[in-house]
């Protein structure tokens, strides 16, 4: 039993409300259940619940024991005083205000049935991977659809949140805020964090400046992730060197320490120096990016963007010195959505919640034209029978996965709710 439980029974009324009374024998009529705001303080806030003759207005705590209360030592908080009503599943000691007046306790087990407990009990007993893996294929379509639009803005909110966080710190401007997830991004898992902070350690103005020459782009790149610092003699790594250091100087840029990149457990054209230069390459090809992605609805039109490769020198390289066979290394439609997945659609969607507009349909719109991710957590799904037709179906199952079945939240999620209505 947990007290998620006793707030999901409270807040649906999932108990005999007719028959109500407290461990002292009074009445309990509910008018109002009062709102589960889940903030510090009492559980539900301006509960309206006659007791005996007299009718309240205040908030109810939920516990699994009448003495957690004091296991939880709201006796000493004064946001408890105005609790109306203890709601517990087992009454085992009496509670009282400072004013030594007693706290009415209603003990929930008397009251619900052993359909909805067994229910209760079948949903959260533990299957293999999910909780709900073998009922998964009763939920309802239209339930089902309206969840996992619910799990992708989710989503999209929990991503958002550092881009208008980095946004604020760069006074507004969306290109440098783009430049520095693409970045990010760019470096996938391994190398993300630290290509952000490559990103962040060159002032985007001199990237605007500087776009025209790509080489000039590779140099403050590669110098930043510090793969210019050896000695080596290949002549474009000379080359790129002088480029840095010039330009260092050039606009006065502090060159500080960032942990090396990693080429350990990487395909080669994965490594950090072809994506540094696919990356060097978009910004030379593409100037004002974001005025040029954000608000794009189109697939095709995203993919024709990023249509970038590499420098000439590493369609032959994939570290300095070292030759390898001839390979042109765009970038491939697959890594394109991961960056739709992770930069386009959080920052357009970030951008229409900065500016006080709708974006949902468009959003929308260009993932179900993007094909599924194909990762563990989707193939599960689909053996269970909840199989993605795109890449707006399968980010929606990744939210349900790590931030609802992961956390055993099944009573804050629609198929829980199905399910423990429905067994």
């Amino acid at each position: 039993m947990k007290e998620d439980f006793l707030h999901y029974l409270w807040k649906f009324k999932k108990f005999d409300t007719l028959h109500l009374k407290t461990c002292n024998q009074e009445e309990i009529t509910i008018s109002n259940v009062g709102q589960y705001l889940e903030l510090a303080g009492p559980d539900f806030f301006n509960a309206q619940i006659t007791i005996g003759n007299q009718k309240w207005a205040g908030n109810v705590e939920i516990h699994l024991k009448s003495s957690d209360w004091y296991v939880h030592h709201h006796e000493k908080d004064a946001g408890y005083e105005n609790v109306i009503l203890h709601v517990v599943w087992e009454h085992d000691s009496e509670i009282f205000r400072s004013d030594n007046s007693e706290i009415p306790v209603l003990e929930l087990k008397n009251y619900i049935s052993s359909t909805t407990l067994n229910n209760y009990q079948k949903l959260v007993t533990p299957k293999s991977w999910i909780f709900c893996e073998k009922q998964l294929k009763e939920i309802p379509e239209f339930t089902l659809n309206n969840w996992k639009e619910r799990l992708f803005f989710e989503r999209l909110e929990r991503k958002s949140k550092p881009i208008l966080e980095l946004l604020e710190s760069t006074n507004n401007d969306w290109e440098t805020v783009l430049f520095c997830h693409l970045a990010k991004n760019f470096g996938l898992n391994t190398n993300g964090e630290t290509f952000l902070k490559i990103a962040k350690s060159i002032p985007f103005s001199v990237i605007r400046k500087e776009c025209f020459e790509v080489e000039n782009l590779e140099a403050l790149l590669f110098g930043a992730a510090g793969l210019l610092d050896a000695e080596k003699e290949d002549t474009y790594f000379k080359d790129l060197k002088f480029r840095y250091f010039y330009l260092l100087h050039k606009y006065q840029i502090e060159k500080n320490f960032i942990e090396p990149v990693q080429f350990f457990k990487h395909r080669p054209d994965n490594f950090p120096t072809i994506r540094l230069s696919q990356l060097a390459n978009l910004f030379h090809k593409q100037q004002n990016l974001f005025s040029k992605i954000n608000g794009l609805n189109v697939v095709d039109s995203i993919y024709e963007i990023f249509n970038v490769s590499v420098t000439p020198y590493w369609e032959t390289h994939y570290q300095f010195d070292k030759e390898s066979p001839k390979k042109k290394k765009q970038l491939s439609k697959s890594f394109i959505d991961l960056l739709i997945l992770n930069t386009i659609i959080p920052l357009q969607f970030a951008y229409a919640k900065s500016m006080g507009k709708e974006a949902s349909e468009d959003l929308i719109t260009v993932l179900n034209d993007v094909e599924p991710e194909n990762n563990s957590i989707v193939e599960k799904f689909s053996s269970f029978g909840i199989k993605a037709k795109n890449a707006f179906e399968t980010q929606s199952l990744l939210e349900l996965k790590n931030e609802y079945c992961n956390k055993s939240k099944c009573l804050d999620c629609a198929i829980g709710m199905e399910l423990l209505k429905n067994y």
